[in-house]
């Protein structure tokens, strides 16, 4: 009775060319990933504390919106007294305050992605092309140094220097233009607002760029340099496809954050005399939950902001991935 199986070759005799080679061990699923996790157990722990502050600052207070269809009244049950359905949903959908807030967030929201997105891609593209080392870094640190600041501070100097004795009006005086009060004003808080983030986030956000750049393989320019492309062409053929990954994947995070506009810049910048152009959701779940104690009302609010804004992050994770094959998951 013949038998399939082939021996193997005995100790000493290599085999022939050609002959299949002996399977290679399979590892379990279980047995790997403990090994794995034995071995590198150092570079895991450091994950450790981003997890913690995901679940303790993230995801536990996620809990908490419960209370949007409950009736919360202070010193009572964390979880609400008893349940009211949808009775908060229906009073701010119904509230006209409410759908003036709505407005400004997608105003604001939308003025910040125009603006702040494509500046700091341009930024690190001119960068690229500066030669000099002493000059690329000095521009580089004055444009970084903003994001170091506290909003704080950064709304601190904007009102200092939009005030009506400061440098900016002083300077429209000398063209002799009539001071301008520009906190006080609600045209102008949009135009305040964007302008601080682009001076705030430009810088810091070209890092980014500046690291995918390093990236691009320079035999592609070489390449594009014997078909005859000049520096244009060698950008919007080379450059920015190299770069395309990072752009869309900030492009979605962005997305996803279009709904939360920065509640401390906001909060520090406006007053009650811009509340026309400036109140966004944030401010006015603030105001409501903390300031008015109407907790389940603000949280009912929130729900709906966080809803629209994971909606808005999925939405634009599949279009990317079904339009140039590029997504976050």
């Amino acid at each position: 009775m013949s038998t399939s199986t082939k021996s193997a070759s005995p100790p000493g005799v290599q085999d022939p060319p050609g002959a299949a080679s002996p399977p290679a061990p399979v590892v379990r699923g279980g047995r790997g990933w403990r090994r794995t996790l034995r071995r590198d157990w150092q570079l895991y722990s450091l994950a450790v504390l981003p997890l913690l502050f995901f679940l303790v600052f993230r995801y536990l207070p996620m809990i908490g919106n419960v209370i949007a269809f409950r009736r919360f009244e202070p010193g009572g049950s964390i979880f609400g007294e008893h349940w009211v359905g949808l009775r908060y949903v229906e009073m701010f959908l119904s509230d006209p305050t409410f759908w003036q807030v709505f407005r400004n967030t997608l105003w604001l929201g939308g003025l910040t992605l125009v603006f702040c997105f494509p500046i700091p891609i341009v930024l690190a593209l001119l960068l690229n092309e500066v030669r000099r080392r002493s000059l690329k870094r000095f521009v580089q640190s004055v444009s970084y140094l903003p994001h170091f600041l506290s909003i704080v501070i950064v709304a601190g100097i904007t009102m200092q220097m939009l005030a009506t004795d400061g440098p900016v009006n002083q300077a429209l005086g000398w063209f002799g233009h009539d001071e301008i009060r520009f906190i006080q004003e609600p045209e102008w808080f949009r135009t305040i607002y964007v302008g601080s983030e682009i001076w705030q986030t430009a810088g810091w956000g070209t890092i980014l760029y500046l690291a995918a750049l390093t990236t691009i393989d320079e035999d592609l320019y070489e390449a594009a340099r014997i078909d005859g492309a000049n520096r244009w062409k060698q950008t919007w053929h080379v450059t920015l496809p190299g770069i395309r990954p990072t752009m869309i994947t900030l492009l979605i995070l962005n997305i996803g954050t279009f709904m939360a506009v920065g509640f401390e810049k906001v909060l520090l910048l406006y007053n009650p005399l811009t509340y026309q152009t400036s109140d966004v959701i944030s401010t006015y779940v603030y105001r409501t939950g903390v300031e008015s104690n109407s907790f389940s009302y603000a949280a009912a609010i929130g729900l709906f902001e966080a809803i629209i804004g994971l909606v808005l992050i999925i939405s634009a994770n599949t279009l990317s991935r079904r339009t140039v094959g590029t997504s976050l998951w």
